[in-house]
């Protein structure tokens, strides 16, 4: 998997700082966000280092197809089905993406506002 030495997220999926993961496969980990927006707050991030959303490429198909699919697969983990979750995928700097390394925000147990932000 292609990674970047200087991103935090990378260090995590490597070992080198902890997290208090929910779920990992081959291509992808999810971990509890440690500055959390709602109740349940985790993470989802692909193994493959790419910096925002529109890195990803047609080569990129199935890991964005799978991230989706454990999305799901959380939500369900989490028992977030019933009341309902948000996924958010923030991309660059003006919407406050704080860490350059695709993630989705996977959140539930509280109400949200629309427009988000």
């Amino acid at each position: 998997m292609e990674k970047d030495p200087a991103c935090i997220f990378c260090k995590i999926i490597a070992g080198e700082i902890p997290s208090e993961k929910v779920y990992e496969d081959d291509l992808c980990l999810a971990f509890r966000d440690i500055e959390p927006q709602a109740p349940t707050h985790i993470l989802l991030i692909p193994k493959k280092h790419l910096a925002r959303l529109d890195q990803a490429g047609s080569e990129d198909c199935e890991l964005m197809g799978h991230l989706l699919e454990m999305v799901g697969h959380i939500a369900r983990q989490e028992e977030l089905c019933k009341e309902g979750f948000r996924t958010v995928i923030d991309s660059g700097k003006r919407p406050n993406q704080l860490v350059p390394h695709l993630h989705l925000h996977i959140l539930g147990g509280r109400d949200f506002a629309w427009p988000p932000g």
